[in-house]
């Protein structure tokens, strides 16, 4: 699985080795978000995803562990830059755990490289909406997400209860099911995508959720 995040700006220089796996990363990528959308992801072998970037499935699977992995790698490099930054959160003054995690979300965000990531991130976003394989292995891949992030708050963050279970996950739930809002709202806005634009809509989603929290019911007479 492919879950390492996005070099962030103070990391040191990749090696020419490591340059050459990101190209092969970024071409395997970019020929699967291609060839999915234009013919379908049912429609395609892994062996045609392979030609067609001219490398061997061994080395596909040296990066992706199939074929929805590496259709929905926009996205999961960002949950991955989310878990770093989220592990980076410099000390500071008690918050509330939720807000820590917005704004981990956001720097992640903001991290994500200005190389048509956020076009890479919708096509990803409508494939996997009308392909089930790739919706459960995003299911998947975002409880595997939660838990780390719970991890790693845990270690990080005095939390106050070290046995409570479930508010931390709770606290990540609604981080999650406000991105996934935004990433909705955001792949049916119809104007061009940009990670700022998503960072926008994070924003108003995340700050609903209060809202949606006390929002009243009022039986119909």
């Amino acid at each position: 699985m492919a879950e390492t995040a996005p070099p962030s700006a103070s990391a040191p220089a990749p090696s020419l080795r490591e340059r050459k796996k990101q190209r092969t990363r970024q071409a395997l990528i970019d020929a699967a978000l291609d060839l999915f959308t234009e013919r379908g992801f049912g429609a395609v072998t892994l062996d045609e995803l392979c030609d067609s970037v001219e490398v061997s499935k061994r080395t596909f699977f040296r990066t992706f562990s199939s074929k929805e992995d590496v259709a929905m790698a926009p996205t999961q490099d960002l949950w991955a830059a989310f878990l770093d930054e989220l592990d980076r959160t410099e000390d500071g003054p008690a918050r509330p755990l939720v807000q820590l995690l917005h704004d981990a979300l956001l720097r992640a965000i903001r991290r994500m490289p200005d190389d048509g990531w956020a076009d890479r991130a919708l096509a990803s976003r409508r494939l996997a909406a009308r392909t089930p394989s790739m919706d459960a292995h995003g299911l998947q891949f975002c409880d595997r997400t939660s838990r780390a992030a719970v991890e790693i708050a845990r270690r990080r963050f005095d939390l106050a209860d070290p046995a409570d279970e479930l508010r931390p996950r709770l606290a990540v739930d609604l981080l999650v099911a406000a991105f996934h809002r935004a990433l909705e709202r955001w792949t049916e806005s119809g104007s061009h995508p940009t990670a700022a634009g998503l960072a926008a809509t994070v924003e108003v989603a995340f700050a609903a959720v209060p809202e949606s929290l006390a929002l009243t019911a009022t039986p119909h007479a």
